[in-house]
């Protein structure tokens, strides 16, 4: 892999971990955990192995399941308490899908 293409990459992996991180939103954590998803995609096939693109297919699979319930528990609990606050997590609903798509 080209040196600069895997610089941008790892940057973007630590740029989608600090927006990750210090997100107070739901949306601004879910759009962290996209960009890290987008950043390691390509530096988990790089080596054109035909295990590697399978992990990289089965990470993508799993992540974008995860991805869709946290955007899912996240529009649950504004609908239900009209706050995009990851601290205001309150609907029984919302916090076991949240749940569920951590585990």
């Amino acid at each position: 892999m080209n040196p600069q293409a895997n610089s941008i990459f790892i940057a973007s992996l630590l740029l989608g971990t600090t927006i990750t991180i210090s997100s107070n939103h739901w949306i601004t954590a879910w759009m962290g955990l996209e960009i890290n998803t987008l950043a390691i995609l390509p530096l988990i096939s790089k080596s054109h192995h035909p295990r590697a693109i399978e992990a990289a297919t089965k990470y993508f699979l799993t992540q974008a399941a995860a991805s869709a319930l946290v955007l899912f528990s996240s529009m649950t609990n504004a609908w239900h308490t009209g706050q995009w606050d990851i601290t205001q997590l309150t609907h029984p609903t919302s916090c076991l899908i949240l749940t569920s798509a951590v585990a």
